[in-house]
């Protein structure tokens, strides 16, 4: 008969995954944090825990949230406090059918907090994990942090390179070697394009964004976004003009004719 195993003959019990930034640092990453929301519907599937972090590369003339674009307006916050606070509601996302989305401003702007933050979410939490992004900075996302995430939501704002700039302020290569990238991972993506009447509407800008992202192989779904001027109280709190206030929202008849260009390239477009 086997002799009882005593308390030290016990095999140890596995360590817990080490984040990237555990890794790097040995203590839990921090970062400036603009604000946390549940949301359906629009961050991704199901109901979210979104993050909003503070920081943006990009000056979008239609931006919403102009108050995330300066990192340090943001609030200094752990990983660890993040985490609890995401943690009170899994329960109720996972019956949802939801997970947690990692947004800004400029989530990779802050690569080493959000690669903890998604790493976080997954493995300790149990959560569907998405990315929000522009993709400029996609050569900041490390292959470990793609990994810990699930989908990428990323925003290709123009197909014009003179459009993307006038929208942006930024180029919009580092964008489209993002998402070449991250089909060759063959990571899912949801592409986001924001129809603005005058402005991104050009038939041949539409189709140059609906056959990239037709081509990719990765696209799952794409939301045509209709531009609006919900963010422009916080334009004037910021003592800034909003660009765009003369503009018009686009129309039911222009919104489905360029959900149909993306259709057209085997596209799911909402």
């Amino acid at each position: 008969m086997a002799a009882a195993l005593t308390g030290s003959d016990l095999p140890p019990l596995p360590a817990p995954p080490a984040t990237p930034a555990a890794a790097a640092t040995h203590r839990t990453s921090s970062g400036f944090l603009h604000s946390w929301d549940l949301s359906t519907g629009v961050d991704g599937p199901g109901t979210r825990f979104v993050t909003f972090l503070s920081g943006c590369p990009l000056t979008c003339l239609y931006c919403h949230n102009p108050d995330t674009w300066r990192m340090r307006d943001g609030t200094r916050t752990s990983a660890d406090d993040v985490i609890a606070e995401a943690g009170k509601y899994t329960r109720f996302i996972a019956v949802s059918g939801g997970g947690a989305t990692v947004s800004g401003g400029e989530p990779l702007l802050q690569p080493v907090f959000t690669g903890e933050l998604l790493h976080r979410m997954k493995h300790e939490l149990g959560l569907h994990t998405a990315l929000d992004t522009s993709g400029f900075l996609g050569a900041r996302a490390t292959d470990a942090l793609l990994r810990d995430t699930d989908l990428v939501l990323l925003d290709i704002k123009s197909w014009d390179p003179d459009t993307y700039k006038k929208v942006t302020g930024r180029p919009v290569q580092p964008t489209l070697d993002f998402a070449r990238r991250l089909a060759g991972l063959g990571k899912e993506v949801h592409v986001r394009f924001v129809l603005v009447p005058g402005l991104t509407d050009a038939p041949g800008n539409i189709e140059g964004v609906a056959a990239f992202a037709g081509g990719l192989g990765n696209v799952s779904r794409v939301d045509i976004l209709p531009f609006h001027k919900l963010g422009e109280a916080k334009w004037r709190a910021l003592a800034k003009p909003f660009p765009l206030r003369h503009i018009p929202t686009p129309t039911p008849a222009q919104l489905n004719a360029a959900r149909a260009v993306f259709q057209v390239h085997g596209l799911y477009a909402v």
